[in-house]
């Protein structure tokens, strides 16, 4: 994510909101300290982004997963 000091934030303000608008977020510094992160309105909050089961019901794990392939890979290795 870019980190923009104020002074650059004033003075291309209209190109970074045109870039966090198209979904490019950056954090505005002072003094190389990051002070606000400036994202699109429609983008939903970190915490509200839902990223954990989100294949939930596309994809099947078989049973076996776990002994898949193990002839294999036991040859491999000499086992």
């Amino acid at each position: 994510m870019e980190t923009v000091n104020i002074h650059e934030a004033k003075t291309h303000l209209s190109r970074l909101i045109e870039k966090a608008a198209k979904g490019e977020p950056f954090i505005i510094a002072k003094a190389g300290k990051p002070m606000v992160k400036v994202v699109p309105i429609d983008q939903p909050a970190e915490a509200e982004q839902r990223r954990l089961g989100f294949m939930m019901g596309q994809i099947v794990v078989p049973d076996d997963f776990d002994r898949m392939g193990r002839d294999e890979i036991e040859d491999l290795f000499g086992a």
